[in-house]
């Protein structure tokens, strides 16, 4: 018996969303809604604010001028931050200097998630 799993009329369905929210530039993320609590409490958890604040440039980066950096390169941001977060490469600092990025203690994807986008929601 065949499927009509892929039948033109299911595709469409599907894609023709999609197709929307590509042509305005937007990743499907930037719809989620971000849990601002848990993000600063998984910051705060993991003494990210050592070295970053919202608005204002510490040792790192403002989050501000991260999100500003990536605005309309969602895609790249996500990676990026999650690259940093989780695998703690070498990241130059405010004053030139480099070290290695602290990884973030969790092994909750969706809290990271949270957490990236709320970086870049600021």
């Amino acid at each position: 018996m065949k499927s009509n799993l892929f039948s033109p009329a299911k595709l469409l369905k599907i894609v023709a969303p999609l197709a929307v929210v590509a042509s305005l530039g937007v990743s499907a993320s930037a719809f989620a809604e971000v849990d601002a609590d848990a993000a600063m409490a998984l910051a705060k958890k993991n003494d990210c604010f050592k070295c970053h604040a919202i608005d204002k440039t510490k040792k790192g980066p403002a989050y501000k001028k991260v999100a500003a950096k990536y605005k309309g390169k969602t895609a790249e941001g996500e990676e990026k931050i999650l690259k940093n977060i989780t695998t703690g490469p070498k990241v130059k600092l405010e004053d030139g200097t480099e070290e290695e990025h602290k990884i973030i203690d969790s092994k909750d994807p969706k809290a990271i998630k949270n957490l990236i986008d709320w970086i870049l929601s600021q």
